[in-house]
């Protein structure tokens, strides 16, 4: 089935019937061949046919995006062959942890990579999909907010010039995006999770200085973000992260769908490593 065919279909079940769509569509084990550096994942948590973002084996969708703070556009391939892709999605009004725990596991990543030395040898992208509110300085503001090292050349914040382009890139990974103005019901909290996990102890309110709703300036809720006031809409969606070789094949993809634990930074950033340098 076609991504945007089945997102269409989506669309019509509102909001309850997306959940629960994106819980059976959560953790699919993918098609993988041997372009992949890592094996399937050993988990199979629903049907491949349904999952409309990409999974392992799969190719990484092309994309042609502004990054405002470098004055740039990046696109796919100018990574092919060069850098393996992680890529997440979020809006900075969000109104709770979870956009904060994913810029949280990005930069962890990037962190890692300067350590370990393969800080030239991965891209970590984060598109947003609120370019109305998220305009250039206020991403600039988050970046700051988000402790993201700009001087190591490695990260790209995403935005589509346009409310429409936005829908399409997020059709195009699969985000299953539904914009909800206030009143409308879901309107209190707009994710597929809620980044508040409890297993790994890994959360978008994390005590390890860049946590969602910290004070120490690397603050989710600081200067305007705060994690409630979402303002006249929000948003439903999966909150994902894509994993993506040099060859531009998905080695990975980490979603989180309604009421469920996302998966462990540590996991997310030993792939990461294992596929940047493989």
């Amino acid at each position: 089935m076609e991504r945007r065919t089945y997102l269409q279909a989506l669309g019509a079940t509102g909001v309850a019937g997306l959940a629960g769509c994106l819980d059976d569509a959560m953790g699919v084990v993918g098609r993988g061949d041997d372009e992949t550096v890592l094996g399937p994942p050993e988990q199979s948590r629903g049907d491949p046919d349904v999952a409309t973002y990409p999974v392992h084996g799969e190719e990484f969708p092309d994309f042609s995006l502004p990054d405002p703070l470098a004055g740039e556009t990046i696109t796919r391939d100018q990574f092919a062959g060069e850098r393996a892709i992680v890529m997440t999605y979020f809006f900075t009004s969000c109104p709770d942890g979870a956009c904060p725990a994913l810029m949280t596991r990005l930069r962890r990543i990037q962190e890692d990579a300067a350590e370990q030395g393969y800080a030239d040898d991965i891209a970590l992208l984060a598109m947003t999909f609120d370019p109305e509110r998220d305009t250039p300085d206020v991403l600039e503001e988050y970046a700051g907010q988000q402790g993201v090292d700009h001087e190591a050349d490695n990260w790209h914040f995403l935005r589509p010039e346009t409310n429409e382009a936005a829908r399409d890139a997020a059709d195009t990974f699969g985000l299953g995006l539904q914009r909800i103005d206030d009143g409308e019901p879901g309107a209190g909290g707009g994710h597929g999770g809620s980044g508040n996990e409890s297993e790994d102890g890994h959360t978008g309110n994390e005590s390890d200085g860049h946590a969602g709703n910290e004070t120490d300036g690397h603050a989710g809720n600081e200067s305007g973000h705060d994690g409630h006031d979402h303002g006249e809409y929000t948003f439903q969606h999966i909150n994902l992260i894509l994993l993506a070789n040099k060859q531009g094949i998905v080695e990975r993809s980490y979603p989180q769908a309604l009421n469920t634990d996302f998966a462990p930074i540590e996991e997310i950033v030993d792939d990461a490593r294992t596929v940047a340098q493989g």
